[in-house]
């Protein structure tokens, strides 16, 4: 069914017209929200650190998690002191966590998991991203490291929290898909929302005007238990991919660049939890089990020694590095 209605958001299918007046629910209701913050009815929270929220305005994977990484590494190429917060999807935890190397991300999350690994900055995560982000504010005094800036990954429509700056990542394949809200189709909100963002972000192009182009480069193959690299020639290998991220089939396209074929390739749900003898049964002994680096983090306590990753680094032109950096120095000098 999800697969079903996932293919009639990009093909304008007849059956989704039934769902019609659940799209009028859900603007009507969407609409009366932004409202009440817009009128004061419900207040936005603003922090003492200046937030930037890295969002999209589709369901589904469109590639945050890498730009969230760019970023946070970005800014610390420029000496801030940054921290990230996040909702934690697919974790388990209820309440505010803080979130480092020996936080299992069963309870935390696949995605801050991938963050606090590739970028080592503080991080929690927390229904409540308010509350996320105090804790997050709180603990870095406490370890006389202020921070400059506060990055949520996610958050577009968490209006409670008061943002400097948003950035909006747009899949370039999908886009908006058939342009309908939820649940006609993908869009949580509509696209004048783009007007609000300081950088649009498109990943895999084509870009649009006043759209940044974003390519997400393979970097080596790693061992998924060790993170050490593997001695096997993987074009010439029998290989079963599997991918449990918002769109699997951008992970398959990628192994196929690099003349890396599966014999098989196994779509999961995104945050999908894995468990030893469900990845067992997928992979023969003589066979190589490859994975995206979101499910890796998921898999390392029990992978074997056939089982590997593939990460991906966002690479971006540096007119748009320039942009951001300049926004910050606005945002950092209270501009």
């Amino acid at each position: 069914m999800k697969s079903f209605i996932e293919k009639s958001w990009q093909k304008h299918h007849p059956v989704m017209w039934l769902m019609l007046p659940l799209v009028l629910l859900y603007w009507l209701i969407t609409a009366i929200r932004r409202l009440c913050y817009r009128m004061g009815i419900k207040s936005v929270i603003s922090l003492p650190v200046p937030v930037i929220i890295v969002g999209n305005l589709t369901v589904g994977g469109n590639g945050k998690t890498p730009v969230v990484v760019w970023l946070v590494q970005l800014m610390q190429r420029l000496n801030y002191n940054v921290g990230v917060i996040s909702r934690g999807y697919g974790g388990s935890n209820d309440d505010v966590l803080l979130v480092n190397e020996d936080t299992d991300p069963s309870l935390c999350g696949d995605e801050p998991k991938l963050i606090t690994a590739q970028t080592s900055c503080l991080l929690v995560v927390g229904r409540d991203r308010v509350k996320a982000a105090q804790t997050l504010i709180e603990h870095a005094k406490a370890n006389n490291t202020p921070l400059d800036f506060i990055v949520s990954d996610d958050g577009l429509q968490h209006y409670r929290l008061g943002r400097v700056g948003e950035i909006v990542v747009i899949d370039g394949k999908r886009r908006f898909g058939n342009d309908y809200l939820l649940p006609m189709g993908p869009n949580r909100e509509g696209q004048w929302r783009l007007n609000n963002a300081m950088m649009r972000i498109n990943n895999g192009g084509p870009a649009q005007t006043s759209e940044c182009l974003m390519t997400l480069a393979p970097q080596q193959i790693l061992r998924v238990k060790d993170n050490q690299p593997i001695d096997q020639d993987l074009t010439k290998a029998d290989v079963i991919a599997m991918a449990g991220i918002g769109y699997p089939q951008r992970f398959f396209d990628t192994l196929n660049t690099l003349s890396i074929n599966p014999s098989q390739c196994h779509a999961f749900d995104d945050h999908q939890a894995f468990d030893e003898e469900q990845l067992h049964q997928l992979v023969k002994p003589q066979q190589w089990l490859m994975m995206t680096e979101k499910d890796a983090v998921k898999c390392a306590k029990f992978a074997q020694d056939n089982w590997c990753y593939l990460p991906v680094k966002a690479q971006l032109s540096q007119s748009a590095t320039q942009q951001i950096q300049q926004k910050l120095e606005e945002f950092k000098d209270g501009i």
